[in-house]
């Protein structure tokens, strides 16, 4: 098993998914909520803007002691001195974004057993698998995975693994007993009405709080 151990839940901020409301706000009530790990997504944002909120969120979340992972860019994970970047399949090559960003953390999305062997034989830190229940919030050209699918990516992969994709409060202790390391949700937290409270119930379902 790797060294890595991931918190439990593994929010993901995305502007476009937070209802209007201002991504920095909506960050300080993730990390008021417990939230440990926070992966920044800002697909529509130009590089610039993209930056600016990095470095911000990057200020709040050191400050929490949250760990910071930067969506598909390797050279703003750099640049606003994240924790990680996290790849997609049709992203910036592992080795290449190794070279880029060097010990920090490399996550790897995956969608089948095929892809997450082969992330943890490229050197990849974590893996994410999904999308697990169907997604509305990004397209992936991939149907629901499911949690039988999850079982078999855990006894073939001895990487940490996030799963994502429908994960909300209702289904997420299905999600670690299936064998994810961390659930990634969005937009059943971004979509609260109180972000914070949201957060901590999600965190209180976990069986080691």
């Amino acid at each position: 098993m790797s060294g890595l151990m991931l918190p439990p839940l593994y929010a993901v901020l995305d502007p476009e998914q937070t209802g209007g409301r201002d991504a920095a706000t909506v960050l300080r009530q993730l990390l008021d909520g417990g939230a440990k790990m926070v992966q920044l997504r800002a697909k529509s944002l130009t590089p610039r803007d993209f930056l600016e909120l990095a470095r911000s969120a990057r200020s709040l979340t050191k400050s929490s002691g949250c760990r910071l992972i930067i969506n598909d860019r390797a050279d703003i994970a750099l640049a606003c001195d994240a924790d990680g970047v996290h790849l997609g399949q049709e992203d910036l090559p592992l080795h290449a974004a190794r070279k880029i960003i060097g010990a920090k953390m490399i996550g790897i999305s995956t969608h089948d057993i095929e892809q997450a062997i082969e992330a943890e034989r490229a050197g990849a830190d974590y893996i994410g698998f999904g999308p697990l229940f169907g997604t509305a919030t990004k397209a992936t050209g991939y149907g629901a995975r499911g949690v039988e699918m999850l079982r078999q990516i855990r006894a073939a992969v001895k990487l940490p693994i996030v799963a994502i994709g429908g994960i909300k409060e209702e289904n997420v202790q299905e999600v670690w007993r299936a064998g994810a390391d961390s659930a990634a949700i969005i937009s059943d937290i971004l979509g609260a009405a109180d972000v914070t409270a949201k957060t901590k119930r999600i965190l209180a379902l976990h069986p080691t709080r």
